[in-house]
């Protein structure tokens, strides 16, 4: 019998306590995408946690990922860009990743609506939202993604595929609940705006609190701390 590693059983009970939190919430576990945050760790992990069974993965920085991913990864994999990504970097970021999470702004939008025309391809992206309106965070305001939203509908080159936040690191959990919600709450108003608008996916939910997020309905968890460092 094989001998379980320090990364399989934190996968396994990272998996377990997203199932459970699912449940919860009434959804099943496959309603939720675990997505591996690699930003402290080296290939040969990330390469690990592929091979037990991991598919989602994020990195923070352009320039990093670019070195740990020179490799690129098996086709089945998907590379989630989270981080704050600046226009300049927009060429490698799309090249690299599959998905941006962090659009927040308008001049984000058209670098990439840009780069996408050039390329010949067209980007998904999340729009990340400051729920929390903390100073020191990037995303656009609740207030602001009406008509972020409205501006990258209208490019041909992008694809909406939902909204992303980041709570606030607090001691209790629970004090994240409200931040969550009001994501969820702010997608539903966006998609009773415009009907044809389809918001399907909800980062929102790191180590510390992705509990919380699933019982607000996140379908994205972004973790790393709890999968790589115990």
């Amino acid at each position: 019998m094989a001998v379980a590693t320090g990364l399989q059983e934190r996968i396994e009970a990272v998996r377990a306590s997203v199932a459970c939190a699912a449940e919860r919430a009434g959804r099943g576990a496959d309603a939720v995408t675990l997505v591996a945050v690699t930003k402290t760790v080296d290939r040969s992990v990330v390469d690990e946690a592929y091979a037990l069974g991991l598919r989602h993965f994020a990195e923070n920085r352009v320039q990093a990922a670019a070195a740990k991913f020179a490799r690129p990864l098996p086709p089945e994999a998907t590379l989630h860009l989270v981080g704050q990504l600046q226009t300049n970097k927009v060429r490698p970021a799309t090249t690299l990743f599959s998905i941006v999470e962090s659009v927040d702004r308008a001049s984000l939008v058209d670098a990439l609506e840009k780069e996408g025309a050039r390329a010949g391809r067209v980007m998904p992206i999340l729009l990340q939202i400051n729920v929390a309106g903390e100073r020191q965070k990037a995303g656009c305001s609740p207030d602001a993604a009406p008509t972020l939203l409205a501006h990258a509908l209208s490019c041909p080159h992008l694809a909406v595929r939902g909204l992303m936040t980041i709570a606030p690191l607090v001691d209790d959990p629970e004090e994240t609940r409200h931040v969550f919600r009001g994501l969820r709450e702010l997608r539903d108003r966006l998609m009773r705006h415009d009907g044809r608008v389809e918001l399907g996916i909800l980062s929102m939910g790191m180590s510390n609190d992705f509990h919380v997020a699933i019982e607000e309905g996140a379908t994205h968890v972004r973790i790393g701390r709890a999968v790589f460092a115990g």
